[in-house]
């Protein structure tokens, strides 16, 4: 049986557009990754709906990423407190990283 299958997993997904003047680059990826660290679920990220996606608490992963403003970035998150993480990381977005 796949791990997916659990009582009380979650599989969430959203996505929230880049609007800060610096996109995801180092201060904005580290504040990510601090923040996806937080969860016990499993947290990427990606710049396409399709993929590839990357592990949202490796902070080298993330900045290689290099999405710019104006760019739609993508979550997901699996686990048991996936849908807060989810939410964390869009409201984080959303408020442009604290940086603005």
């Amino acid at each position: 049986m796949a791990d997916g299958g659990e009582i009380g997993m979650q599989d969430v997904k959203a996505h929230a557009l880049l609007t800060n003047e610096v996109g995801l680059h180092a201060r904005p990826s580290v504040k990510l990754t601090q923040l996806a660290k937080r969860f016990a679920s499993t947290v990427e990220i990606a710049i396409a709906a399709d993929g590839p996606w990357t592990d949202a608490k490796s902070p080298v992963k993330i900045m290689r990423v290099k999405a710019a403003k104006g760019e739609t970035l993508f979550m997901r998150a699996n686990g048991a407190d996936a849908e807060a993480a989810v939410s964390a990381l869009v409201d984080l977005v959303n408020r442009k990283f604290d940086e603005e």
